[in-house]
């Protein structure tokens, strides 16, 4: 796939290409090639060319639709790094962070047509089929990472907030979307029936939610030196994840007592409100990247401490520590990772309920199991 992928980069303008380069880890931010940078894990390239294999095609038939979703995801994970003021991202710093904002917001643009270029491109009869759900998939992903932002100017609790089943349909349009649209078009790609390729978008959905649930553990429980974010990094960031969202939810002490926690550490801002996002740092070629990542496995954030002193803020890595505990105790962890698992367990449903090729099949299975275990 990457033969194919850069081949498609290399069309674009030489600094957008640049900058696109610099984004899926293929060189520095000078343009040099840098071997050792983390390309990602490569899930939606890999979900194309499974969804043909299994349905009994040459793998071959879906490299476009598999350029065209990693292209998408690439384009996806530049601007959310914008509207989050994400500094870092696979412990190097982001594009806006390294090339300035205004750049990154076109080097993202550049992507996305790229990836319609790319799928529209494909010979064969399915290719009109292939770029209307590739569409019907944008406008998804779209519809989510709106409701994402909308999210942070909700309250904590009352009749405003976020309950978790908002928050799973955000993830299935902001996640899970691109995940099934690549089994989908894999599938779709390969000649499958109708019905088929449903059922692997409907797989793929359900793998986003519980792809959405492990991110979210390693938000607040990752490890720094796997994920490149501070510990906690979510909290500090007052994102409204399903581990808090999940503990908020519960009847307990503890739920009481971070909800009263997270309304003494100040108020959410609105749509796209990061405080330390764009314009509030400087950027351009060779920014410093700053900082700003929950895994089962992860070891359990102990002890407590009485509500932070007025004025005192989740950036505190004692106030952060102890939300990270309340969430815990009232069951935020335990319950997104149970979510996980039966996300999990549904998109295997729905791979059981077609005629699939066993080997196929079978990697498609253990992909599935990977990416709940995932540490970075």
């Amino acid at each position: 796939m990457r033969p194919a992928l850069a081949r498609a980069v290399r069309r674009l303008h030489p600094w957008t290409g640049e900058m696109a380069a610099f984004s899926l880890g293929w060189a520095d931010v000078d343009g040099t090639p840098e071997p050792g940078a983390s390309e990602g894990k490569g899930v939606r390239q890999a979900l194309a060319v499974l969804g043909a294999e299994a349905v009994g095609a040459d793998g071959r038939v879906a490299v476009a639709g598999a350029v065209a979703v990693e292209l998408v995801h690439a384009f996806s994970l530049l601007h959310d790094d914008i509207m989050d003021g994400d500094a870092v991202r696979r412990q190097r710093a982001t594009v806006w962070k390294a090339y300035g904002t205004g750049p990154a917001v076109l080097a993202g643009d550049a992507l996305f047509a790229l990836a319609v270029q790319s799928l529209a491109e494909a010979p064969g009869r399915h290719t009109g089929p292939a770029v209307r759900r590739l569409g019907d998939t944008l406008n998804d992903l779209v519809r989510g990472q709106a409701e994402d932002l909308c999210f942070e100017g909700r309250p904590w609790t009352g009749p405003g907030a976020v309950p978790p089943d908002a928050y799973r349909a955000m993830a299935e349009h902001k996640t899970g979307s691109l995940l099934g649209c690549a089994a989908a078009l894999g599938a779709l790609l390969g000649g499958a029936p109708d019905t088929t390729v449903a059922a692997l978008d409907r797989a793929g959905r359900h793998l986003g939610v519980a792809f959405q649930a492990v991110d979210d553990l390693l938000g607040v429980w990752g490890d720094p030196a796997v994920t490149g974010k501070p510990v906690h990094s979510d909290l500090r960031r007052r994102k409204k994840t399903y581990p808090v969202l999940a503990a908020l939810a519960a009847d307990t002490p503890a739920a009481r007592e971070l909800a009263a926690l997270l309304d003494a550490t100040g108020t959410p801002g609105g749509p796209g409100a990061a405080p330390d996002g764009p314009g509030a740092a400087p950027d351009g070629p060779g920014a410093a990247p700053g900082g700003p990542g929950a895994l089962p496995g992860t070891p359990a954030v102990t002890g407590s401490a009485a509500l932070p002193a007025t004025g005192a803020t989740l950036d505190d890595p004692a106030t952060a520590a102890h939300a990270a505990s309340l969430v815990e105790r009232a069951g935020g962890r335990d319950a997104t990772l149970r979510e996980a698992v039966d996300q999990l367990g549904a998109a295997r449903a729905c791979l059981r309920g077609v005629p699939l090729a066993p080997g196929p099949s079978g990697e498609l299975d253990a992909l599935l199991e990977f990416l709940l275990h995932r540490v970075v």
